[in-house]
């Protein structure tokens, strides 16, 4: 079995898709190794692949603001993508792209062990929940799986496009918030 420290060196070498020769700095995820809620957007996006960290720049504000409202502090979850690296120009991942990258992914979930998994917009949630799945839809419903519970809102990016889906969002994350409450007291 692989430590965080070891799958961090793979991620930081990996040369599985052409992105390796387009991105500045491979992103893995962030945040608290013990956490029991793990959110899982698309890809880094420029400001990210800048930093070499998740959700920074105007996205990771929003994002703030949702975990505020939630009562979730950054430090208490971990944060990741699907991909590791841009997708020039911010286009969605390739297929080709997410299977590289998804054994990553697996791993992470695997140290991690989350009580709760949100996916963060419509490639995450149709990777990860259902190839189908409608996020204008289907946001905010939750699905459980080999113990973990799963449910998608809006990625931070299209509610800075979007904004008239920031209070919807709020109210997923308000609900996420909830579920981790009735997660931690049904442990008691």
């Amino acid at each position: 079995m692989y430590t965080w420290e070891e799958l961090e060196q793979f991620v930081n070498n990996c040369r599985a898709c052409p992105l390796c020769h387009t991105r500045k700095h491979p992103v893995m995820g962030r945040g608290d190794h013990k956490g029991k809620l793990m959110l899982v957007a698309e890809a880094p996006g420029s400001q990210e692949d800048l930093a070499g960290i998740p959700f920074v720049g105007p996205s990771g504000k929003v994002l703030d603001e949702l975990l505020a409202a939630a009562g979730i502090r950054r430090e208490e979850i971990y944060i990741t993508n699907i991909l590791k690296c841009h997708p020039p120009g911010n286009r969605d991942p390739l297929d080709r792209e997410k299977e590289a990258c998804i054994p990553y992914l697996k791993y992470e979930t695997y140290l991690l062990k989350p009580q709760a998994i949100v996916c963060l917009g419509r490639v995450a949630a149709q990777r990860l929940i259902n190839p189908d799945y409608r996020i204008t839809r289907q946001h905010g419903t939750w699905i459980e799986r080999k113990g973990c519970f799963l449910t998608a809102t809006y990625h931070p990016s299209a509610l800075l496009r979007d904004p008239s889906r920031l209070e919807e969002a709020k109210r997923d994350f308000q609900a996420i918030g909830e579920k981790l409450r009735h997660l931690e007291r049904a442990k008691k």
